[in-house]
This record gives C-alpha cells, sequence and structure tokens, in this order.
C-alpha cells in the first residue's frame, strides 16, 4: 500500500542539511512502480515505456506537450492520401557501432505487428492502418495505408525501433539481459535487476545532444514513504509521482523543487463485458452469483456512475491533484470536449435506476485493484466501493501489488477493476483505439481493452475518425464519440491525474504531460 512512513519523514524534514549537492556525473531516481521488462514491445505501460524511452529511439518524438518532433526520421510527408514518405537520418548508429537503417525499421513493424508472445498488451495498435511498407533505399520509407490515416506521425512515435542484428529470433528474455537490448537511444542499458533498478549509461555515440549523465539509475521505490523519504536524505536526486500527503510540504522546503503538469493519464472502473453470467465475483445478497452479467445493462452502469462523489476523491482523495472527469483527456487536448460533464452525484437516483434495472437488493461484487501502480490507485477504490456499497452495491476490494495485478488481468478474472490510461498521442484516438475499440488481432485494436468491450458504434467512431485527413472534421468525430461514451459509460471515468516530480534544488526538470520520467528532461541549474 501507498502508505506514508510520517515518523521517518518528520526526522528528515527536521534536518536543514540531509540533502546532499548533486553529483555531476550521475543522475538517480526514484520510480513509483516497476519495470517488468526491457522488451520494448511486450507490454504497453507507463514505466516500461519511460524506461525504454532511454535505450531505444522511435523514428518520430513526442515533446513535453505530445507534439510530434523529428527523430529517427528526420522528415516526412503525405504523397497521397494512403502515402506516406519518411526520410531516416544518416548519421545513427546502434549502440554496437552497426549502422541504422530502413531495413531495421522494416523489422520492427513486423514484430509489433505479429505480437511479442504472452504480451499483456502490445504496440500493433499504432500499426494497424499499414497496408505494406517500401524502402526504395536505405534512408528512405514509403508507408502504404489501407485508408486515409493522418495519425501516422503520432502513432510511429509509441514504437520503438529494435536492430535487426541484435533481436532477431530473440525473446523478451534476451533483451532483460542486455543481449538485444541494443538501441540508438541516449543510453546503453548497463543493468536490470528486476524489482530493484535498472542502470544506464551514456551512449558517447548518440546522434543527438550529448546527455549530462555518465550514468542513470532508476531505481523501485513503490512505497510513497520510502521514495519521499529517500529524497529528503540524500540517497537520490529526484522522484515521480509525488505523493499527495506530501505535496504541500515538499512545494514549501527550500531544498527541494516541485513540478508539475495535467497528465494525460485518467483513471476509471473497468466492468467485465466478457461474461454473460455466471462469476462468483458477482452475487446476490445470499452469495448465489447471478444467472446474467449486470454490466451489459446501461442502466447499472449509470447507476455506479451516480453514486460516485468525483468532487471527493478529488479533494479527500487526491488531496487536490487530479480534476473529476467524464471523458479520457485534459483540457486543452486534441478531441476534448468541453460540453461532457460527469454525471451528476446522485445516490438516490442512484438507487431508483438499480431498482429499474431488477436490482432492488443491489448485489454484492469484488473489485479488483494495484496498490502500488497508480497515484492513490488503492485508496481511490477503497473510496468508491465505500460509496457503491451505500446504493446497495456492496463492494469488498481485493488489492494487490502490481506485477501480481497484471496477469489476473490479463487472463480476465476479475469482474471489475480500477483502471487507467495514459493516452501519450495527446489525442482522443489513442484511448478509443486501444482501451476501447472491440479487441481484434486483424485489425490490431483494443490491444488494452481489458473490459473486453464490444460495440460496432464504437469501432465505427474509431475507425471513421481515424481516416479523416481534415483536423476539425476529426476532431468533430472525437466530440461525437466522447458524448456517445459518456452517455453508455462502457467504462467509468473518474478523475485525470496530475503529474507530479520532486527534485533536489540544483536541478532543473521538464515536467512531461505523459508523465514518463526521463534523464534527458533533467539538466544542472545554471
Amino acid at each position: 500500500m501507498r502508505t506514508p512512513t510520517k515518523t521517518l519523514l518528520a526526522a528528515l524534514i527536521s534536518l536543514p542539511f540531509a540533502i546532499n549537492a548533486p553529483s555531476a556525473q550521475t543522475l538517480t531516481v526514484g520510480i513509483a512502480a516497476p519495470v517488468t521488462t526491457i522488451d520494448p514491445h511486450f507490454h504497453n505501460v507507463g514505466p516500461n515505456n519511460a524506461l525504454t524511452h532511454h535505450v531505444f529511439d522511435r523514428l518520430v518524438e513526442r515533446d513535453e506537450r505530445a507534439r510530434p518532433q523529428p527523430s529517427l526520421a528526420e522528415s516526412w510527408r503525405v504523397v497521397s492520401d494512403t502515402v506516406w514518405e519518411f526520410k531516416l537520418r544518416r548519421d545513427v548508429s546502434w549502440h554496437d557501432g552497426k549502422p541504422f537503417t530502413a531495413d531495421d525499421v522494416v523489422f520492427t513493424f513486423a514484430r509489433v505487428q505479429a505480437g511479442v508472445p504472452n504480451s499483456p498488451g502490445g504496440f500493433g495498435g499504432f500499426l494497424r492502418a499499414i497496408a505494406k511498407v517500401e524502402t526504395p533505399d536505405a534512408h528512405t520509407l514509403i508507408i502504404h495505408t489501407k485508408a486515409p490515416h493522418p495519425l501516422m506521425p503520432l502513432d510511429l512515435a509509441s514504437v520503438c525501433i529494435i536492430a535487426r542484428h541484435a533481436a532477431e529470433g530473440a525473446n523478451s528474455e534476451d533483451f532483460n539481459t542486455g543481449k538485444a537490448a541494443i538501441g540508438t537511444g541516449p543510453y546503453r542499458l548497463a543493468a536490470y535487476r528486476s524489482g530493484d533498478r535498472v542502470e544506464m549509461i551514456r551512449h558517447d555515440g548518440y546522434w543527438g545532444p550529448k546527455e549530462p549523465w555518465a550514468r542513470a539509475t532508476q531505481r523501485f521505490l513503490l512505497n510513497d514513504g520510502s521514495r519521499t523519504a529517500a529524497l529528503l536524505a540524500g540517497d537520490i536526486d529526484m522522484i515521480e509521482q509525488v505523493p499527495t500527503s506530501d505535496l504541500v510540504r515538499l512545494r514549501r522546503d527550500p531544498r527541494i523543487t516541485v513540478t508539475e503538469v495535467p497528465s494525460l493519464r485518467t483513471a476509471y472502473m473497468v466492468p467485465d463485458f466478457s461474461r454473460d453470467g455466471g462469476t462468483p465475483l458477482i452475487t446476490d445478497n445470499n452469495g448465489t452469483p447471478l444467472p446474467v452479467n449486470p454490466w451489459k445493462d446501461a442502466r447499472v452502469r449509470r447507476a455506479l456512475s451516480m453514486a460516485i462523489n468525483r468532487d471527493a476523491l478529488v479533494e479527500r482523495v487526491m488531496e487536490g491533484a487530479a480534476t473529476a472527469t467524464a471523458q479520457w483527456l485534459p483540457e486543452g487536448t486534441f478531441g476534448y470536449n468541453a460540453a461532457v460533464k460527469p454525471r451528476r452525484f446522485d445516490p438516490d437516483g442512484a438507487r431508483r435506476l438499480l431498482a429499474e434495472a431488477g436490482y432492488p437488493d443491489g448485489f454484492r461484487i469484488t473489485l479488483h485493484t494495484p496498490n502500488d501502480r497508480w497515484a492513490n490507485d488503492a485508496r481511490i477504490s477503497q473510496a468508491v466501493a465505500q460509496m457503491w456499497t451505500r446504493i446497495g452495491v456492496r463492494t469488498q476490494v481485493d488489492a494487490a501489488p502490481w506485477t501480481a495485478f497484471v496477469p489476473r488481468r490479463t487472463r480476465v478474472e476479475y469482474a471489475m477493476q480500477l483502471g487507467a490510461w495514459g493516452s501519450s498521442t495527446g489525442e482522443a484516438s489513442n484511448f478509443l483505439v486501444n482501451s476501447v475499440a472491440t479487441r481484434d488481432r486483424e485489425r490490431l485494436t483494443g490491444a488494452n481493452n481489458n473490459a473486453r468491450f464490444s460495440s460496432p458504434v464504437f469501432d465505427e467512431f474509431a475507425a471513421r475518425g481515424s481516416a479523416t485527413l481534415n483536423d476539425a472534421a476529426r476532431e468533430k468525430v472525437w466530440h461525437e464519440a466522447i458524448v456517445r461514451y459518456a452517455e453508455e459509460e462502457p467504462l467509468i471515468q473518474l478523475l485525470q491525474y496530475l503529474n507530479t516530480w520532486a527534485l533536489r534544488k540544483g536541478l532543473n526538470h521538464t515536467p512531461r504531460m505523459d508523465e514518463r520520467t526521463l534523464a534527458m528532461g533533467v539538466r544542472q541549474a545554471p
């Protein structure tokens, strides 16, 4: 659980000189959730993506505001409605000195589209539009799409490029040992210690700006109190996901700098649509499994939503470090619909709606949640469980560490779970294609659809919006999709996070909306 070690923190905060000056050569960061693999294509999840960002490059990069920037592709252009040309950099070498070419990109795309064995949620959705790829020379890609696809540069910013000569025939463990983890990024993998840390060494042959840190280490400090204590003791230089209970104190501490930015990550409840009924995790009040799955009735989902006091979640659980929401992007991003507001807190109306749906006496459920992945994850789940219990849906919470939570989620063992998603593209299609669209291996949609929700209406929204070239027309499709989503609530949105970091004085940090903690975003203060 994320429980602050209050006594230790109080002692450390009282020490005026506990924090030493940072090393000019080494950066050590306290990470809030574990990296589970170095394989950049195995699991599309935040900690893994942030780590692999150091070792591997992408054709297109996103800046701190999720805007596309050149990377391995120095330029791109639309040749026709269904053809893109990408020009690749010529001055790029892999960590072992071999040259990067278009063939490595072709190899990468094939691996991602085929899917990594046993992946809990891959990256195929980002390449779903590609029909074929041509390489007229070693530094040119011609990408043909199945339909017009204006999102191509944004999608490619999520796919790490790997080396054919190092990764052909490799499995995920080969990346973890470093054998296949040969990238073009600013850092080389030095050591991966599962559950403990990842150590990286500066790649002096990097094609881009030279990094100031000779070594960059990510330590997995999952306990909130331990993470803050390590920063205050001077054991580390920086922490991510600042515990909400510590934010006010750290902001006032003259030895600490806190950086923050609205997050692209949203939290929501995930009902299981894969079953028609008969799960021991949804029963009547006597413990008998219900004959039908109540989540397939939109009235039940709306009742649960009406029972949630989102303002209380923001104020009491998140201590102001979030906003209530009914959609999946923060204000100011492409596709955000200002007209869509969270459903009004109305427990009496929720009880009436449950009765109308055939559950006047409610029922019992088990809500599963991680307790060390997202800020206040288990606390959010406990609070929602209490709110649901008050309207007659008696909710028991089963909390587990992230590493134990994910395998069961992959096997679709949860009737209701807490979920969260960061739309790293900063554009509404990301969540819709990956988490709402029907899970379909051929179309490469729904890779992270843990609810197993399926609706032709939302599939059509995803397909139509993704193929609409005009920006204004495309955003109108996303607005329509969000209105429909807020009405049907296939997933029950809760809140939008605020990304926070804390670092020692003497360092500057550029906060990112995609919440990635990157050594490349930390510099010595002038």
